[in-house]
């Protein structure tokens, strides 16, 4: 891409809020259930219903603004949102409009290079979800299906900060960290709990004006977010170049042909005809409220990461890897507490096959093969010379095809560490026999030839040596 032009991305995502029940009726929002089995006459828009606000919902989106540095609105008001369509059976969304919950907030994300930058959050309103249209079970028609109309979520628009799709990619994923921290949201992107919109636009860099936008609906994963994003970049910038001009329109993204098409004209604030809800009064907001859930907020990501840097000496990359999920947090943390090694090794451990398997066996941390005790017994293995650190990853992996704990494997495949000098050095004395040429050349100079004896000496002793001893023993009786 063309360094001449220069993009400016905002995200609108789309939290579904973790309540039992909808955010203006009693109805479950319990994901999975039969189509239509839990939409109460509220979300079916029957006449003579009336909205009741659930507190929790509140509640939620006020932790969100405090946990984002954002203002709490002492006054916010619901509006309806008017237009016709099949899942939307009031014929309006409740929402807010011109007094939300949240104003204003930060994130700090890394930019392309690795430095840290600032994005700004405009606003964080609440807002009812509509049902789901189902165009694909029906020959010659539509079913709609409403268990998901009225569900409470938690709109948080960014400001026109992010300057790429990765950057977008890292903005939307600490927010994804966040909610899951405060418990505000599951996060489930395969289930719709997660989601956003990408407003994208591109202009010249000596242009002072806004380019069109154009805006991505319903983009369910990270890898979409980055793929559509980078596909619509590409097409405005072509456009352009082209002589031709962006059309201010709402665009779907499709995966399978890599794609953005067009789904319809963008519509403005007022094509919505908003005013405020007859039915639902002002929210009140007092500071003893506020201060009351500051109080009860957990420690985010941003300040486990700091202490995690300060407290344990890791990287900090690797603490900004292990706090991007607060159960992988608490995951090392628990490792770390029953090892006898050092925290980095841990983190290490945990960073590199604890979670390389999680990837490959498509598991959460709550499902996985292998527990925190399990992988610190492991470790203080290592950590006692009963194992290197090489057979202990074959020991991982046998643990985490359910064969047994460490102890148990290293007993029966007899996996235990040769640590006896002597022994060591017979073995080493061998090697050093059976290669004179390559002892002559190491002789000579080529120091190199000092892992080529350390993989004689491990194949010879199936890599049961310990691998300190042979290095030290083998410099010496190699002069």
């Amino acid at each position: 891409m063309s360094n001449h032009w220069e993009v400016v991305i905002g995200l609108e995502i789309h939290a579904q809020l973790a309540a039992q029940s909808k955010i203006f009726s009693g109805a479950s929002t319990a994901f999975g259930g039969e189509p239509n089995t839990q939409a109460c006459l509220v979300d079916l828009g029957y006449p003579g219903t009336l909205p009741v606000l659930n507190e929790k919902a509140i509640e939620m989106a006020v932790r969100f603004g405090l946990a984002v540095d954002a203002d709490i609105a002492s006054r916010s008001i619901f509006a309806r949102k008017n237009y016709f369509y099949p899942d939307l059976p009031k014929g309006y969304q409740i929402s807010q409009l011109d007094l939300p919950i949240v104003k204003g907030g930060k994130m700090s994300i890394l930019d392309d290079s690795g430095n840290e930058k600032i994005i700004g959050i405009t606003r964080a309103h609440l807002e009812e979800d509509a049902g789901k249209s189902i165009h694909d079970e029906f020959e010659n028609a539509s079913g709609i299906d409403l268990n998901r109309a009225g569900t409470p979520l938690l709109e948080i628009v960014s400001e026109p900060d992010i300057s790429s799709a990765k950057e977008a990619v890292a903005y939307m994923k600490k927010v994804h960290s966040i909610v899951r921290y405060l418990g505000i949201s599951d996060g489930n992107m395969q289930e719709g709990s997660f989601r956003c919109d990408a407003n994208v636009s591109v202009k010249p860099f000596s242009q002072k004006e806004l380019g069109t936008r154009t805006e991505l609906k319903n983009l369910n994963s990270f890898k979409f977010v980055e793929k559509a994003i980078q596909h619509e970049i590409i097409r405005q910038i072509e456009i352009i170049e082209d002589g031709g001009e962006i059309v201010q329109e709402t665009r779907l993204y499709d995966s399978n042909l890599d794609e953005t098409r067009s789904m319809r004209s963008k519509e403005e604030a007022n094509d919505y005809r908003y005013f405020p809800d007859p039915d639902l009064l002002p929210v009140i907001i007092d500071e003893e409220y506020i201060n009351e859930i500051r109080e009860s907020l957990p420690e985010l990501p941003s300040a486990k990461k700091d202490r995690f840097v300060k407290s344990y000496q890791l990287k900090s990359a690797d603490a900004e890897v292990l706090t991007s999920s607060k159960q992988l947090a608490d995951f090392f943390e628990e490792v770390d507490k029953g090892t006898d090694i050092d925290s980095q090794s841990t983190a290490n451990w945990v960073i590199g096959d604890y979670m390389a398997a999680l990837n490959k066996t498509d598991l959460e941390i709550e499902e996985s093969k292998i527990s925190a005790s399990d992988l610190a017994s492991l470790l203080n293995k290592i950590a006692d010379q009963t194992i290197s650190g090489k057979i202990a990853k074959e020991v991982f992996e046998s643990m985490w095809k359910g064969e047994g704990s460490a102890e148990e494997i290293i007993e029966r495949k007899g996996l235990v560490q040769i640590t006896d000098d002597s022994e060591i050095e017979n073995i080493v004395n061998q090697v050093i026999e059976n290669n004179p040429s390559q002892v002559k050349d190491y002789l000579d100079g080529k120091s190199q030839l000092l892992g080529y004896f350390v993989g004689q000496i491990m194949k010879e002793t199936k890599g049961k040596a310990n691998p300190q001893k042979v290095n030290e023993i083998l410099r010496r009786n190699l002069k």
